[in-house]
């Protein structure tokens, strides 16, 4: 689980993210990095809409989200707002698809 520093909480904040970040497309997620000018912890949101799924299904997909960056924290540039956009395919992908999109992403955008 992600401590309460380390997300992002107010939707100008995702809003910030999307549109000035860095993108990089993976098979099951789109990866928005943008570097803040401060020194504070990294930060990640979660974009999961109903075109993956039921509830159920969302809240799956989001919890492996969020293992998968808690994972993935040291790896992320200190100062650095990530938003993980879940496509629809990730409804099916398996969590080791999964980790190699975010991973992948992350090396390459946030490192």
């Amino acid at each position: 689980m992600l401590a309460r520093p380390n997300r992002l909480t107010r939707g100008a904040e995702y809003k910030a993210v999307v549109r000035r970040g860095r993108r990089c497309a993976g098979a099951h997620t789109i990866t928005y990095v943008n570097r803040v000018v401060t020194d504070g912890p990294a930060r990640f949101g979660f974009i999961v809409s109903k075109q993956v799924g039921g509830a159920v299904v969302r809240n799956t997909v989001r919890r492996r989200l969020k293992a998968l960056c808690f994972e993935s924290i040291e790896a992320v540039a200190p100062g650095s707002d990530v938003v993980i956009r879940a496509l629809p395919s990730a409804a099916s992908a398996s969590f080791d698809d999964l980790r190699s999109d975010v991973v992948k992403c992350l090396a390459r955008r946030a490192a």
